[in-house]
């Protein structure tokens, strides 16, 4: 049990809009930065607010559920079963951590409370899907993608699961639910965006301005536009739904390498660009970005995730979280 408590982080901003453009101070974040040490060798990957105050992180190379308490900088990991190598980490609308293990091939469930364990396999003829990443639609029901060519879901009452075929194959990455109830996945490999239809499992692809681009990861913003990270083109993706319109910003730098993307709760914009070894806070009011530099070198932060007035950022290269306070 570690805690490293409020350490000194580079800062820095700078703007892509005109340089009379003011910054609105109000909607900027605090450079209020705590870094927090867990277990030695977990590869923290993905990160989830837990509904205690604490917060869940996949120690993917020690095949467990890790949970970080902030408030003492305590760390204890939840072993999660033979051959774990857990991925993605939710907390879902029951108030448990959900999760895609790629090791056990199952979609597993955390509970809190009795610390029950439930791992629902996917179907033997799946092969290995290299599961990734989870999110609930607007009915409760868990969506999930796998890198191998496939994206599924998880029914809770019978454990069923059931998966479909990505037509481009190879690729399905990051998934996010729109405030509609509407589930997003983007697919790496196979580069574009995809709509799920929930009651049938369809599928609507669209395509990004960007050949190539390497979809990684996606959020929505409180008015239902898509965010998305192109890993291969360096570039932040605005999609929205409505027009069916797309806008691109690249991301400030040398060779960006735009990985993770999450939208606060004042619409925010952040991202982690692993050439930077940085975190980076886009606002599209102004088209300013705001840059926390990782906590060592190759921080590399997987994915963000957080609560109102709060950010976490596994980083995966340092074995620690970062939790970025934006509100008091």
């Amino acid at each position: 049990m570690k805690k490293l408590g409020l350490i000194v982080v580079a800062v820095s901003m700078f703007s892509s809009a005109t340089a009379c453009a003011e910054e609105p101070a109000s909607t900027k974040p605090t450079a209020n930065v705590q870094v927090f040490d867990v277990t030695s060798g977990s590869r923290p990957h993905d990160v989830a607010p837990a509904p205690d105050g604490k917060i869940w992180y996949t120690a993917q190379r020690q095949g467990a559920l890790g949970i970080l308490d902030p408030a003492t900088g305590a760390v204890e990991q939840i072993p999660l079963g033979p051959d774990s190598a857990p991925h993605g980490v939710i907390q879902g609308p029951d108030g448990m951590a959900w999760i895609t293990d790629g090791g056990q091939n199952a979609i597993v469930r955390f509970d809190p409370a009795t610390r029950k364990i439930d791992v629902w396999k996917l179907p033997a003829d799946s092969g290995y899907t290299n599961l990734n990443t989870g999110a609930f639609d607007g009915k409760g029901v868990h969506w999930f993608t796998g890198q191998n060519g496939i994206y599924g879901r998880v029914s809770a009452l019978d454990g069923k699961v059931t998966i479909w075929k990505d037509p481009k194959g190879r690729g399905p990455y990051g998934i996010a639910t729109a405030p509609d109830g509407t589930v997003w996945y983007v697919s790496l490999a196979g580069s574009h965006l995809a709509r799920i239809d929930s009651e049938d499992g369809s599928i609507e692809t669209i395509e990004p301005p960007t050949p190539g681009a390497g979809l990684r990861r996606v959020w929505a913003d409180s008015k239902g536009d898509l965010w998305i990270t192109g890993w291969n083109s360096g570039e932040l993706y605005r999609y929205r739904p409505a027009a069916k319109s797309w806008k691109t910003w690249k991301l400030p730098g040398e060779a960006p390498k735009a990985y993770a993307v999450y939208v606060d709760e004042r619409d925010l914009v952040w991202v982690s660009d692993f050439a930077a070894n940085a975190t980076l806070v886009f606002d599209a009011a102004d088209e300013s970005w705001t840059s926390y530099a990782g906590s060592a070198p190759g921080a590399n932060v997987r994915q963000i995730l957080g609560r109102p007035g709060q950010i976490f950022l596994p980083e995966s290269g340092t074995d620690r979280i970062m939790v970025v306070t934006t509100a008091e």
